[in-house]
């Protein structure tokens, strides 16, 4: 820094003006440093705080809405803001804790790690099929409207499987939306078939509202990911990502279905 700092003589070494007031406050700068590695070390060691959490806004209420209820209960200590967009986010400007995903993404400097998977089926309402006719096999879906998520190229081919046949099937219809929920709303209201999750479509099956198509047939599960912008986790990352993959791992399958 261009100042003398230290008095060097043979006998021993003595801090100058400008030493003593660096010295001094670097003590302090060392003092908080300190500090504030003991408060960090006390967050990772209890699971108390604030997190942040960015999801899409139809990741379903239906599934991680109890799951959020019940790690609430076990950690009183930590308070949640929780974001649904549709938006790819900044985690690290907009000081995300973790965001939680469906589907393949894209390459990222952020930290994945797979929560589960899920599968979806092919529903429609029991009046549209009695009006166009139920399909009996994938090619037959070209000739229905077809309720779509807009995902590129392939939002607009359904791949189907069965023993080993594999059927990939260009869709078209009135609608394209980007919400799972949505197009289980249109699909129960007559709009053609939709592409839904099996847990959101329970209800509205057991309702009479909606009909499986092609019950023999499946459809590539989508994974479930949660993402960090890091590996080293303070204590309410950890506990509550750990906490999901429990409760999404059933009796030890490390890629479950929702």
């Amino acid at each position: 820094i261009g100042v003398k700092l230290l008095n060097r003589t043979p006998r021993r070494i003595e801090l100058t003006e400008a030493g003593i007031i660096y010295f001094a406050r670097s003590r302090e700068i060392i003092e908080a440093a300190r500090v504030a590695h003991e408060q960090l070390r006390d967050m990772a060691e209890v699971s108390r705080g604030h997190l942040r959490i960015s999801m899409l806004p139809d990741l379903w209420t239906l599934v991680f809405a109890p799951l959020f209820a019940e790690f609430s209960r076990l950690h009183p200590g930590i308070t949640f803001d929780i974001d649904f967009s549709p938006r790819r986010v900044e985690m690290l400007s907009e000081r995300f804790d973790i965001a939680i995903r469906v589907g393949e993404q894209p390459d990222s400097s952020l930290i994945a790690r797979k929560l589960a998977a899920i599968q979806p089926c092919l529903y429609a309402s029991p009046d549209y099929l009695r009006e166009r006719g139920t399909p009996t096999h994938p090619r037959e879906i070209a000739g229905h409207d077809c309720i779509r998520i807009p995902l590129g190229a392939a939002g607009v081919r359904w791949k189907l499987m069965r023993d080993g046949e594999i059927v990939e099937v260009e869709v078209g219809g009135k609608f394209a939306v980007n919400n799972m929920d949505m197009v289980r709303r249109l699909a129960s209201l007559g709009m053609g078939i939709g592409m839904i999750d099996q847990g959101m479509a329970r209800d509205g099956v057991a309702a009479g509202e909606l009909t499986k198509v092609l019950p023999h047939w499946r459809l590539p599960p989508s994974p479930v990911y949660v993402f960090t912008v890091t590996r080293l986790l303070p204590a309410k990352i950890r506990s509550m990502i750990d906490f999901m993959a429990t409760k999404l791992r059933p009796f030890g399958d490390t890629n479950p279905v929702i």
